[in-house]
């Protein structure tokens, strides 16, 4: 569905986190993975979600992964079992979050704790910043030294969250707090060489978007070569910034090298609500057959400012988001070839990481350098 749309300021919320409806296809919740630890999903790469109670964690999942509305969250039960949520069925990241309740000891000499830690790709320690939290450090520093011994190659994010509440100077003291205590505590543990990343988040802004794409980002062997291609469109096509965004999570998988701007991401992530909401409404057939979001996809909104946005449908997954200048518009032809040209080339990189997962005979950095050099001469070769 081709969708055609002037907004003269764009100041309105497009209900940035509740737009999808209900059923456009979320990942399956399982109640307990101690049940499933046998099955070949567990194959997966893992996020874990870690803090203490009331932290915050079952909320971001459920913002993020399933368009729950932040009011919403509040009426959440407490987390009483490990849940494991399955993200790739519908959607372009390929991974499983674990979602651990703040209660449970992991570390209890039955629990299987070696096992959990092999197998991840990404830990998230969530800390409530509105609260004392000294005790949430204490778990963080117990947390991360244990999984760090087990498997070194974990990527440890830390979620500084519910900073809706606090002044922005209040913001940056936590943030500060927080990060000088938690390597102090690492420093004097032997654990220097252990590098967690820090983050200011909350569910009632698109800051959670970003820290998740950030982490995301790492667990995504094609990145390299996906910025490569998104850097080589943008300067062949007078783009001023672009996002790959995964459409049902809104997490952008990669960007160009130019630095991210808040309010450009929120734009962009915006322009995703109106396409599917629109799509919803007037996009399905009267049988309610159909999708609202397919390979037809494409939006284009000029603001009252000269700027444009611009989507169109890379995967059934990925959408493309540009900004750019009215002049620069003017050349849509180019644009557009240098769109099929890059859509081509991320299809394939994808094509050859599927033959890496089924083969095991190639390795992601060998054939993402090869092919990102074949696809940079083609979209040279078509802004000439």
């Amino acid at each position: 569905m081709s969708i055609q749309y002037e907004e003269p300021a764009l100041a309105r919320n497009y209900g940035v986190v509740d737009s999808f409806p209900k059923d456009f296809g979320y990942g399956v919740e399982e109640p307990d993975i101690e049940e499933e630890s046998t099955t070949s999903g567990d194959s997966k790469p893992r996020i874990l979600l870690m803090g203490l109670r009331r932290s915050g964690k079952s909320s971001i999942q459920k913002v993020v992964f399933h368009k729950m509305s932040p009011n919403e969250t509040l009426f959440l039960e407490s987390t009483n079992k490990i849940y494991k949520d399955d993200i790739s069925s519908s959607s372009f990241v390929n991974f499983q979050i674990w979602d651990f309740p703040g209660q449970v000891d992991f570390f209890d000499p039955t629990f299987d704790y070696e096992m959990i830690f092999r197998g991840t790709g990404a830990l998230i320690f969530v800390i409530d910043a509105q609260d004392d939290y000294v005790e949430a450090l204490g778990r963080l520093h117990l947390t991360v030294s244990r999984a760090y011994r087990v498997n070194p190659e974990i990527n440890f994010e830390v979620f500084i969250h519910k900073v809706d509440g606090l002044s922005d100077d209040h913001k940056i003291e936590t943030q500060r707090d927080v990060h000088q205590r938690a390597n102090d505590d690492l420093a004097d543990a032997s654990l220097e060489k252990l590098h967690l990343s820090f983050y200011l988040t909350s569910i009632y802004d698109h800051s959670i978007f970003e820290a998740f794409s950030k982490v995301v980002q790492k667990l995504i062997p094609q990145l390299p070569t996906l910025e490569n291609l998104v850097n080589i469109f943008i300067s062949n096509s007078g783009i001023e910034k672009a996002f790959l965004f995964d459409v049902v999570s809104k997490i952008y998988i990669a960007t160009d090298s130019s630095p991210v701007d808040m309010q450009s991401y929120e734009l962009c992530c915006d322009m995703i609500d109106v396409v599917i909401d629109v799509s919803c409404i007037y996009g399905l057939r009267e049988d309610g057959n159909g999708s609202a979001y397919d390979k037809e996809s494409l939006a284009i909104i000029k603001l009252n400012n000269t700027t444009i946005l611009y989507l169109k449908e890379v995967t059934k997954f990925l959408a493309l988001v540009c900004i750019l200048r009215e002049e620069s518009f003017e050349k849509k032809g180019l644009i557009d070839y240098n769109f099929h040209c890059f859509r081509k080339a991320i299809q394939e990189v994808f094509e050859v990481g599927s033959l890496t997962q089924r083969t095991g005979r190639l390795q992601p950095s060998s054939s993402n350098n090869s092919l990102s050099s074949v696809k940079i001469g083609v979209l040279n070769g078509s802004a000439v």
